[in-house]
């Protein structure tokens, strides 16, 4: 049984729960601060498309890298200044967030998962 002194701190706890759950799923759906693609490009953002080359061949953002993600840990040199704004991208934005976090993971200051390759570019 619960006493009513501990009923604030149930409340708070949830509370936080709550909101960070309701971030996630907002950041999983897109949802949430709106960035403006175009403007990093324009001010020297790479964009990393982690599709293999086959993908990449089909058709991609020009001035892409591409560098498919279960090769990126292994060719993080090819990104040497990790101070430089990455922009991921792919066919869906799955193996983007990989990437993202590979990137960040491996001390990236500056990444973003640009979702889809077609979606990126209509927005740069």
């Amino acid at each position: 049984m619960v006493g009513y002194q501990s009923i604030p701190t149930i409340v708070s706890f949830h509370y936080t729960n709550y909101k960070y759950m309701l971030n996630t799923i907002k950041k999983i759906f897109g949802f949430g601060p709106q960035i403006n693609y175009a403007e990093l490009v324009k001010q020297g953002a790479i964009i990393v498309d982690v599709r293999s080359k086959n993908e990449f061949a089909g058709g991609h953002i020009s001035g892409a890298i591409n560098i498919a993600v279960d090769q990126l840990s292994n060719n993080l040199s090819k990104l040497s200044n990790k101070k430089t704004t990455i922009i991921t991208c792919c066919a869906s934005g799955m193996r983007s967030a990989a990437a993202k976090n590979i990137l960040k993971n491996n001390g990236y200051q500056d990444v973003y998962n640009g979702g889809s390759w077609r979606s990126l570019q209509n927005k740069i």
